[in-house]
């Protein structure tokens, strides 16, 4: 069970990191047309995508936010030992790389790697336990 907790620990920080600031951002973008810096090095989420209509982009952001909070929902059904939180954990992982891949977030993969190899081990431990819960 430790190793689904501590993707569900990767998937929380990972959510706060990424999928909280498409709010901001998203407003941001509304109110001033363009997308904010970060820390004057380049514009946030910014990408293949952002060359879209401002309400096409902000669209994207939100269907991102909402696929990272299944992701972090599922962190949570991992955390407390549910199969189905893996299993969710692992489906998800293709559609976020899409939305990284979008909004050319470098980082999210790495993540994304660890939850999964994470999820896949702590997947194939569950298996050793019939009665649905995660292996100690």
């Amino acid at each position: 069970m430790q190793k689904a907790r501590v993707a569900a620990v990767l998937t929380w920080i990972y959510a706060a990191a990424f999928g909280i600031p498409a709010i901001p951002v998203s407003i941001y973008l509304l109110q001033n047309g363009y997308l904010p810096m970060f820390m004057d090095l380049f514009p946030m989420y910014a990408g293949p995508w952002d060359g879209l209509e401002g309400w096409v982009f902000v669209t994207l952001l939100m269907a991102f936010l909402v696929v990272v909070l299944a992701a972090s929902w599922a962190a949570w059904l991992a955390w407390k030992g549910r199969r189905s939180g893996l299993v969710l954990g692992l489906a998800l992982l293709p559609v976020e790389a899409v939305f990284w891949l979008g909004f050319d977030l470098p980082f999210p993969w790495l993540f994304g790697v660890a939850r999964g190899l994470l999820y896949a081990l702590a997947l194939m431990s569950q298996r050793q336990r019939p009665e649905g819960r995660l292996a100690g």
